[in-house]
């Protein structure tokens, strides 16, 4: 296997386990808020509000990742 074969399918698994990573991340932020709105309805505003910027934080990761993983294979010769 030469280097770009290797680079090719490390940039692939990479941003696969970055995408793994995400959905779980947002799965458990996203189950924890709800359980907390459930808890105190009363405060569901600054509750969604806290757990929307976490989200976003969450998939700007991915983006990033899946930036990287453009560039490793613009470095593929």
């Amino acid at each position: 296997m030469d280097s770009g074969t290797a680079l090719a399918m490390s940039a692939a698994i990479a941003l696969g386990l970055a995408a793994l990573g995400s959905g779980l991340g947002l799965g458990k932020a996203v189950g924890s808020a709800l359980d907390a709105i459930g808890r105190q309805p009363e405060a569901s505003g600054k509750i969604m509000t806290t757990m929307i910027i976490g989200a976003a934080l969450i998939e700007a990761l991915t983006i990033y990742a899946l930036i990287v993983f453009f560039i490793s294979l613009n470095q593929i010769k």
